[in-house]
């Protein structure tokens, strides 16, 4: 995708990992695309309106979020208690403010408890019972931890525990990247992690410049085996290819991805130059993904193949 300098820009994804064509089926893919295509479109009716990147990112993760279908917010993976263990981080390129929670077990929305942290605190990482009496101090919407739980995570769950493993999601963490009429760059992240988790693990998503990374060069969103993705720092790389060796935002998306193939690990990443070309490479079967720019045209796809027009509200 490539953009003039008073393009407005947004791109999704709802987590990398996902089953085969069979096995995720034409209900619940057509259920996803739209839910993506919901997100693209809060968030671009943010940008349309002449908000920041930052505030579209969130508009579009809070989508997200509040959808069962992804892990993040309701529906997240469950750790090895039971319970739905929360991180998120945002960042805001020409700044480079920064904020992130983890371990958060009542926060409806963790991205905008992310957002406050940046905003309304001296901190960037805020984890745990400190991250939640930080957000009761600020009047957060909390609920019970019962209402992120989901019949579906509650069998993957068991699942894992026969198999007596940490499993990999089956949806993803989700994420956006955005360039607001400013040409401002911001990106966000927000996960359950992986499914029987030990608790306090802490994956990629809220660490900056691993999961989530935006400067006034790019945006980046990251999606996949957390723990080999901070052991690459996937998402600053992008950027440093970009700063460093000069290469076009392609071919610097894809070769941080491949460090974390060559480690071990998969996953995939979204990510958003300052020209406004978009960056989608995933290595596993699918990759839950989304764009929308000026003219208003939301596309998505979900496995390997070419983006397609999506109508939140004709679809239904």
């Amino acid at each position: 995708m490539n953009a003039t300098t008073a393009d407005i820009v947004l791109a999704v994804h709802g987590g990398a990992g996902t089953p085969s064509r069979d096995e995720l089926g034409a209900g619940r893919a057509q259920a996803a695309r739209l839910a993506l295509a919901e997100a693209l479109q809060a968030g671009f009716d943010v940008l349309h309106n002449g908000g920041p990147a930052v505030e579209a990112v969130t508009a579009a993760i809070v989508v997200l979020e509040d959808s069962p279908l992804f892990n993040a917010g309701r529906g997240a993976a469950l750790n090895a208690e039971g319970r739905a263990e929360l991180d998120a981080a945002v960042m805001e390129g020409s700044t480079r403010r920064a904020g992130a929670v983890a371990g958060v077990h009542r926060v409806r929305n963790p991205i905008r408890l992310a957002r406050a942290v940046m905003e309304r605190s001296d901190h960037v990482l805020l984890i745990g019972e400190g991250a939640e009496a930080f957000a009761r101090s600020i009047g957060a919407e909390l609920v019970e931890p019962g209402w992120f739980v989901t019949a579906e995570r509650q069998r993957d769950l068991e699942r894992a525990r026969a198999r007596g493993a940490t499993a990999p999601p089956h949806f993803g963490t989700v994420g956006a990247v955005a360039r607001d009429r400013q040409g401002q760059l911001a990106a966000g992240t927000s996960t359950g992690g992986t499914t029987n988790k030990r608790y306090g693990r802490v994956g990629d998503s809220p660490i900056i410049g691993a999961g989530t990374w935006a400067d006034e060069r790019c945006a980046v969103s990251a999606t996949g085996w957390g723990e080999f993705f901070i052991r690459a720092a996937v998402a600053h790389d992008v950027a440093a290819r970009l700063t460093y060796r000069g290469d076009p935002l392609p071919v610097a998306a894809r070769a941080a991805l491949d460090t974390v193939g060559r480690l071990g690990g998969t996953g995939g990443l979204i990510a958003l130059d300052a020209g406004g070309i978009v960056a989608m490479p995933f290595g596993t079967a699918a990759m839950y993904r989304g764009t929308v720019s000026s003219d208003g045209v939301i596309e998505v796809a979900i496995h390997d193949e070419p983006l397609h027009v999506v109508s939140p509200e004709a679809d239904r």
